[in-house]
C-alpha cells in the first residue's frame, strides 16, 4: 500500500514549480500504478499553453476559477470547483485562471517526475 501526504511532497523533488503553476506529484511512474497523480495549483492571472501529445490527462478542479480553451475549435469551457475535464484526444489548449485553481490531475502514461513542458507545451515521454 502507498500512503503519502501532500505535506510529505511539498519541498521535495516531487514538487515542481513553474511561473504559472506548481505541481505536487503524489504518484509517479516508479510507483507502478499505471498512471501518475498530481495536486496542482494554477496561479490566478495566468495563461498556460499545453499540448500533451504523449499523454492523456483527466483533471478535477477542487477550488478556484478559470477556463480552458481548445485551440482546434476555439471553444471555451468555464472551470470551477466541481468541474472535470479529460483531454481524451491529446487536445492542445490554453488554461487560464482568474482565481488560483487547485486541480487534481491524472496522467496516462504516468509521468516520471522529470518532465518539463517544451516550447509547444508538450511533456516528452521520459524513459527510466
Amino acid at each position: 500500500m502507498i500512503v503519502r501526504t501532500l505535506e510529505e511532497v511539498i519541498g521535495t523533488d516531487n514538487e515542481v514549480k513553474a511561473d504559472n503553476w506548481v505541481s505536487r506529484r503524489l504518484l509517479l511512474k516508479d510507483d507502478n500504478m499505471g498512471f501518475s497523480y498530481h495536486d496542482t495549483i494554477i496561479y490566478a492571472g495566468t495563461e498556460t499553453h499545453i499540448w500533451y501529445k504523449n499523454h492523456l490527462e483527466a483533471v478535477y478542479c477542487v477550488g478556484g476559477e478559470g477556463e480552458i480553451e481548445t485551440i482546434s475549435d476555439g471553444k471555451v469551457y468555464p472551470i470551477k470547483d466541481g468541474t472535470m475535464y479529460a483531454l481524451d484526444k491529446n487536445d492542445e489548449h490554453y488554461l487560464r485562471a482568474t482565481k488560483d485553481m487547485r486541480m487534481i490531475c491524472v496522467f496516462n502514461p504516468p509521468l516520471t517526475g522529470r518532465e518539463t513542458h517544451d516550447k509547444d507545451g508538450v511533456y516528452p515521454l521520459v524513459e527510466d
